[in-house]
């Protein structure tokens, strides 16, 4: 599958008619992303993990594509609200829930939850009374970049009690759900996970409880530096275990990396040029403070491609803010750069802008859209390209 990348021409031609740092949004990549999921697990209901890029304009496409939403609090929720995304299309998927969350549920009639915790039941049974909940299991995965069941997921052995709990409270308790874990590059865990799920929905309808939905979360990996994993191959094996193991229950996915992260680039620029301890330094005008926050909260090692040719070097690459910290890459293999030198950023659209800060004044990096911007510069970029 090809993913959104800006050709060098596209590239100048941006930087020259909106300035740098500058991210370009592509949603003729988010549907194809979506639509990928969609014909190949035809009726499992697509939940958006707002969280890895909240940008209205992807909401807007999901939304018109029929795409629903996993929300993880009162502010995203009061967002799609205010979009007129249909309460019925969210599930506010965080497994610890804010008073001020279950307010706003309650508010603008979210009643889908997950949970993990007896603590919770209390909580939510007070506060959306009824409300239809899928009790989270602790999947391991070791292999998965962010191992989310570090923080979330009820061990297996407790999942009866925490149902039954949880229906005596008054609850719809309506099944379960787990999460492999982010950046998943096979669906080995997921299938583990679907097969002990099928032996806790055995155990639960014993003791009364027919439970009729099950959550698969999200985890579907994008490209890396040095692997392109077959997402529509993974999925595809992911769904033919599903129809084996629950031919007859509701199946949800949480996708959230996989919708946007190939569907961003970033356009940043070098600003200053230094050698320290016998290293050549980089200074760019986005930083980790900004889009490379991703570096920190998400693990990841972006591409920079700088259209350079020739023997390359190990450098240091920071950002602009006036804080050590703020250092990206060291010992990056780079071409020799200078002042002025542009580099593309692709597959940055998942946890980076939605976890940029204004730190040290800096203003969050502008966000375009292609498809809208590109009649604009067509012509320019048709010189461009002569050129």
């Amino acid at each position: 599958m090809k993913y959104f990348r800006l050709s060098q021409d596209a590239v100048k031609v941006l930087a020259d008619t909106y300035s740098t740092p500058l991210l370009v949004l592509s949603l003729e990549q988010i549907e194809l992303n979506y639509n990928l999921l969609a014909e190949n697990m035809p009726d499992v209901k697509i939940y958006y993990a707002v969280k890895a890029n909240p940008d209205e304009r992807i909401i807007r496409k999901l939304s018109a594509l029929g795409g629903r939403f996993d929300v993880a609090s009162d502010g995203e929720m009061r967002m799609l609200n205010e979009l007129g995304i249909d309460s019925a299309r969210m599930v506010y998927a965080n497994p610890v829930k804010t008073a001020s969350g279950l307010q706003v549920a309650h508010t603008i009639g979210v009643n889908k939850f997950t949970f993990d915790s007896e603590s919770e039941i209390a909580k939510m049974a007070a506060a959306v009374p009824g409300g239809t909940v899928l009790l989270r299991i602790r999947v391991d995965n070791p292999r998965a970049l962010v191992d989310l069941n570090k923080k979330f997921g009820a061990h297996p052995e407790e999942a009866l009690d925490l149902l039954i709990k949880a229906q005596a409270a008054g609850l719809d308790v309506a099944g379960l759900c787990f999460h492999v874990g982010s950046q998943s590059a096979s669906n080995e865990a997921y299938i583990d996970a679907l097969k002990i799920c099928r032996s806790l929905f055995d155990a639960a309808a014993e003791k009364g409880l027919h439970l009729r939905m099950l959550d698969i979360g999200g985890g579907f990996p994008i490209p890396t530096l040095t692997e392109e994993p077959d997402v529509a191959a993974m999925v595809t094996g992911i769904y033919a275990t599903i129809k084996q193991y629950f031919p007859d229950t509701e199946i949800w996915a949480e996708p959230g990396r996989y919708i946007c992260g190939t569907a961003v680039n970033l356009i940043t620029q070098v600003i200053g040029t230094k050698v320290r301890n016998n290293q050549q330094w980089y200074f760019l005008d986005d930083g980790l403070y900004g889009t490379f926050s991703g570096v920190i909260f998400d693990h990841w090692d972006f591409e920079l491609e700088t259209f350079k040719t020739g023997k390359t070097i190990p450098a240091t690459f920071a950002g602009p803010s006036c804080d050590s910290l703020d250092i990206m890459f060291r010992d990056k293999q780079t071409a020799p750069l200078e002042i002025g030198d542009l580099i593309l950023v692709p597959n940055c659209g998942a946890y980076t802008s939605a976890s940029a800060t204004v730190f040290n004044g800096f203003a969050k990096t502008t966000i375009i859209v292609w498809e809208e911007v590109y009649e604009e510069i067509k012509a320019k970029l048709a010189l461009a390209t002569a050129g």
